[in-house]
């Protein structure tokens, strides 16, 4: 789709592990912001376009062989600079100043002295202590012609720097990071007093934008989306629909394998309360016989997988003649596929629902490709998506097959669905929907001696997960409430029928993950 921003920022990643910080805290000033590696060319960085541009902070040195460069055009371009640790000391080194090892390393939360308080520290008192986060082993020994300092600290002479005349300016600190206290001032002394952009950059600026561009792009075809009733592909859809109306098309296969009244939740709100334009395709049967006696792990989630993809072309043939794909691609997913020394080269094959495009040739709308998820959250609020859809704890592609520990039959299937029922209800209950990352019931293929009244039970076991985490990535097992658990074992006993036992799940990713298979 064209470029639809006017005023944006483009953040070139050194390979810190704060870059995507930068481009959060610059969004949350309602400023536009991209993330685009190092390596990008003179002629690319100019014709991006931007009123500002940021340099961020890397592992490296700026004199280490093979160290990350920069054009040293970039300076030219009468674009406002701002480097932030390493691009602080990439621009001393490209502009004629000296780097060098300090004499001791700094890291963590450290003090600097204001020395002048204008460009960034602009409503900062000179001489008054302010707290910052170092993280560097440098620091800049002769500012290159033209630059003075702004702030110093005990081991960094030149803590911040400005240019005389230009709108060049760096910090040796990390201002992005919330161990900055007056970070967010810093950044947006730059933003707004030295670049001169305006906070245009809201969720309801960007719904307007983006459905004059989908209409635009679609003109009058049909786009297909995979609806699964989580939060990306909810919004994509409800943000679609409000472009094409009924020329976007709903497929939502219910595998079976969903949580209690999932799927009638999911036709509920999208086909009754939106009038969405929505094919409920009701494949549980098939993939419950497809999965009876499988017990491996692997093997569950590539028999959902392929008659995922099977039902979904199926379902997109039948329709004849549509010839877009909506997929809900976020933000982060593009970074990976394109930051410098990224882990990745290509987005997640999730994010590419098993490879569709290249089988279906379809052309890919990806709406959302430029939001964080607590962006397209807001941007889901804006358009009226229930509470209960936009704070969904994530759910694994497979469902609750690799959830029920061994072979997935009905009986088994719903026990699990009762009792991973009454975890959701007795969270939400205590009003930690929102605090907890993810929290669910695992249903364990062993059985265990009981006693219920007067009589000995041997019934299956339930395993509660809760897990906090920011990204997934890592987590740590979250200390609930012995009251909250307490009622969650009573519940799944008393009314669960097949369940005498309730164990609780305190391991933490790494070394355990998330989900048990």
């Amino acid at each position: 789709m064209a470029d639809i921003h006017d005023q944006k920022v483009l953040i070139l990643d050194f390979g810190s592990q704060y870059t995507q910080l930068i481009a959060r805290r610059i969004r949350e000033s309602r400023v536009y912001c991209e993330i685009h590696p190092c390596t990008l060319s003179l002629d690319e960085v100019r014709r991006f376009g931007a009123q500002g541009i940021v340099l961020s902070g890397g592992p490296s040195s700026v004199y280490d062989e093979g160290a990350p460069l920069l054009d040293a055009g970039v300076f030219e371009l009468g674009v406002p600079v701002l480097g932030i640790c390493y691009g602080m000391q990439l621009m001393t080194h490209l502009l004629g100043g000296t780097v060098a090892r300090g004499l001791r390393r700094e890291y963590g939360l450290a003090h600097l002295t204001v020395d002048d308080s204008r460009g960034i520290l602009a409503g900062f008192r000179t001489g008054d202590p302010i707290p910052v986060w170092m993280s560097h082993g440098d620091r800049i020994e002769v500012l290159p012609a033209g630059f003075s300092a702004l702030a110093h600290s005990t081991n960094s002479p030149v803590a911040a720097m400005a240019h005389a005349e230009k709108p060049f300016f760096g910090v040796q600190f990390h201002p992005e990071v919330v161990h900055t206290p007056r970070g967010t001032e810093i950044i947006e002394n730059f933003l707004f007093d030295v670049c001169g952009l305006a906070p245009t950059w809201t969720m309801g600026s960007f719904i307007e934008a983006t459905t004059r561009a989908v209409r635009e792009k679609v003109g009058d075809g049909t786009v297909i989306c995979a609806l699964s009733g989580g939060v990306d592909s909810s919004v994509v859809a409800l943000l679609l629909h409000r472009a094409l109306g009924e020329r976007l098309v709903c497929i939502f296969v219910d595998n079976g394998v969903l949580r209690k009244g999932e799927a009638e939740k999911v036709v509920r709100t999208f086909r009754d309360h939106f009038h969405m334009n929505l094919r409920h395709v009701d494949a549980s049967d098939l993939f419950l016989e497809k999965l009876r006696g499988v017990t491996d792990p692997e093997q569950k989630r590539k028999i959902i997988g392929n008659e995922f993809i099977f039902l979904f072309e199926r379902e997109a043939l039948a329709l004849g003649g549509a010839k877009f794909l909506a997929q809900g691609t976020l933000y982060p997913d593009v970074i990976e596929s394109v930051s410098f020394k990224g882990p990745s080269a290509t987005i997640k094959s999730h994010h590419n629902v098993g490879g569709l495009p290249e089988r279906m040739d379809l052309t890919l709308i990806e709406p959302l490709r430029e939001l964080f998820k607590d962006e397209a959250r807001e941007v889901g609020r804006e358009l009226g998506l229930p509470e209960e859809i936009l704070e969904r704890h994530p759910f694994p592609g497979p469902g609750l097959a690799i959830r029920v520990l061994g072979e997935v039959t009905r009986e088994r299937l719903a026990i699990l669905q009762e009792a991973d029922a009454i975890v959701r209800e007795e969270i939400a209950s205590d009003g930690l929907q929102k605090s907890v990352w993810q929290a669910f019931c695992v249903l364990l293929p062993v059985k265990t001696v009981g006693v219920m009244g007067d009589e000995r039970t041997y019934e299956s076991v339930v395993a509660v997960r809760s897990v906090n985490s920011l990204d997934g990535m890592t987590a740590d097992w979250s200390r609930l409430p012995y009251e909250l658990l307490g009622r969650i074992s009573n519940r799944i006993i008393n009314e669960v029928r097949g369940v005498n036992r309730v164990v609780y799940d305190i391991s933490s990713k790494p070394p355990a993950t998330i989900e048990w298979e």
